[in-house]
């Protein structure tokens, strides 16, 4: 039996959807035909959205996401963060090397949550906040990497020196999470990573993955 839905809610976030997925905002027309409905029914849905600062209209009348998003994005990080943390742990005290989780976060890849081994005697250091290009260091590359071969096909990608001078890293990214773009992997102070890193990471990001899910 299908649950009962709010249509009103449905549409207000499909609107937001749609605002998202354009970088120039769309008129009251545009969203009208892109939902399927007529220009009063967004009207109402914008002066809703706007009364929550979720979207804002411009000089120009095109509709954009608002600031208020961003507020609610910032509580996601954590929540992230709690569901990824018993994975990382035990990824970092297996393999003895920085474990972390890094999500999308526009044109960068930011670290926002990191675990540390407890047994080394020495290990780099890692901290939660750290955004390098995507295009840069195995936790990006993973996920571009997924992009290109789709959902569906799991994988790791390894590093050296890209983004600290004798570090190397490994990744795997987070596959089958709607809404979240990421990748799990550890970074290490060696010429070489050890071949049951790449598999062990792609594990973790599975880990992870069902977590969020």
């Amino acid at each position: 039996m299908t649950a009962e839905t709010s249509q009103t809610l449905d549409r207000g976030l499909r609107v937001l959807k749609l605002l998202a997925d354009t970088d120039h905002g769309l008129t009251v027309t545009e969203l009208s035909h892109k939902l399927g409905v007529n220009r009063t029914v967004v009207y109402r849905l914008l002066a809703t959205l706007e009364q929550h600062a979720l979207v804002r209209r411009d000089l120009g009348g095109r509709a954009r996401v608002g600031l208020g998003v961003l507020r609610l994005g910032r509580q996601v990080h954590p929540l992230v963060r709690e569901a990824a943390m018993p994975a990382l742990r035990s990824l970092a005290e297996d393999i003895g090397a920085t474990a972390h989780l890094t999500l999308v976060d526009g044109s960068e890849a930011l670290a926002v949550a990191v675990v540390e081994p407890s047994w080394t005697d020495y290990h780099v250091a890692y901290r939660t906040g750290f955004r390098h290009p995507l295009d840069r260091g195995a936790a990006g590359k993973a996920i571009l990497s997924a992009r290109q071969r789709g959902a569906d096909e799991p994988g790791y990608t390894l590093t050296h020196g890209e983004l600290e001078a004798g570090a190397c890293g490994a990744a795997a990214p987070l596959l089958g999470v709607t809404g979240v773009e990421g990748s799990v992997g550890v970074v290490m102070l060696s010429e070489v990573v050890p071949e049951r890193v790449g598999t062990r990471v792609m594990d973790a990001a599975r880990e992870v993955a069902e977590a969020l899910r």
